[in-house]
């Protein structure tokens, strides 16, 4: 991705979100042109010349000094994630090329795996790009769906946006999809040069129109807890509520725990689902460990 452009698009797009209203400028009853602030406008509320920041706008951030990127994230309004983009994009353009962040993990080392065994509640680990690259049995038979394809590790935006059967397990799919694209436009502000998070999204947007339309809209998010519904092919609709962590000691790599409300029927699916998910380290020839636990569970019904 072209660094000028993402500032530039993402800068333009947090401008026209802002009224002169939110902003406290007085209209005066004119005809704007221009949705939301103009940008002698947002100069003037964030201290610089109108020069200056159309230089920023037209996507020439490098050297801008924090407490101007500060100052423009006030005037705009723009959200803690939102502010933290603004700044990986100032990171990258101030580096030049130069670094190259390390590609997301595609391996845990074995105690982060002994640890997610030892959780009583569905639980795995991803990195930015969304790869299910460990979880412990509750976990795997949780997420049984995404590993009918057989590219590993499996990945949860490739499903969610390219799987004809995400909308199934997905009820609120199209919540579903623009978080997963705003969680991925953050990573790629953190990481621009990680080669397999680009051909990601590159093959999404060749194959998925959703996809597109809502990249072009430069949200951004981290997920840190939350609420989400699934329906899950073996026990049906389960309500469940997650706590997202950072493993701070493996870059890059969050672990996932899931939780129903005690005595409901979320709950009691996912009793029924820990019964009938395989045996830990059970695994075929072809499909690899995920796959005894895929063809278990989508041949059952609710």
């Amino acid at each position: 991705m072209d660094n000028r452009t993402e500032v530039q698009d993402f800068l333009t797009s947090r401008r026209a979100r802002v009224t002169p209203e939110q902003a406290g400028i007085p209209t005066y009853g004119r005809n704007r042109r221009v949705k939301g602030l103009r940008r002698e406008e947002v100069a003037m509320l964030a201290g610089v010349s109108v020069d200056y920041y159309v230089r920023m706008e037209r996507g020439n951030i490098s050297g801008v000094s924090e407490s101007i990127l500060d100052a423009v994230a006030r005037t705009l309004q723009l959200s803690e994630v939102e502010h933290a983009h603004l700044f990986d994009l100032a990171n990258t353009a101030n580096s030049s090329g130069a670094r190259r962040a390390r590609p997301a993990a595609l391996h845990i080392r074995p105690a982060v795996q002994r640890i997610l065994d030892s959780i009583a509640a569905p639980a795995w680990v991803r990195n930015g790009k969304a790869d299910f690259l460990a979880g412990n049995r509750l976990g795997r038979a949780l997420y049984a769906p995404i590993f009918v394809d057989p590219r590993r590790p499996g990945n949860t935006a490739r499903f969610l946006f390219l799987n004809p059967r995400a909308g199934d397990f997905y009820p609120d799919w199209p919540e579903m999809a623009r978080g997963m694209v705003a969680t991925l436009r953050a990573e790629a502000g953190k990481n621009p040069y990680d080669k397999g998070l680009t051909d990601l999204i590159g093959e999404l947007a060749t194959h998925s129109e959703p996809f597109r339309q809502l990249w072009a809209s430069h949200e951004v998010l981290v997920h840190r807890n939350g609420a989400k519904r699934l329906r899950h092919p073996a026990v049906g609709d389960l309500e469940l509520t997650y706590e997202a962590m950072q493993l701070t000691t493996d870059e890059g790599l969050t672990l996932l725990i899931y939780a129903a409300e005690p005595g409901s029927r979320s709950e009691e699916g996912l009793r029924l689902l820990n019964s009938w998910a395989p045996v830990d380290g059970a695994e075929d020839a072809e499909g690899g460990p995920f796959a005894p636990v895929n063809e278990s569970l989508t041949r059952r019904t609710p």
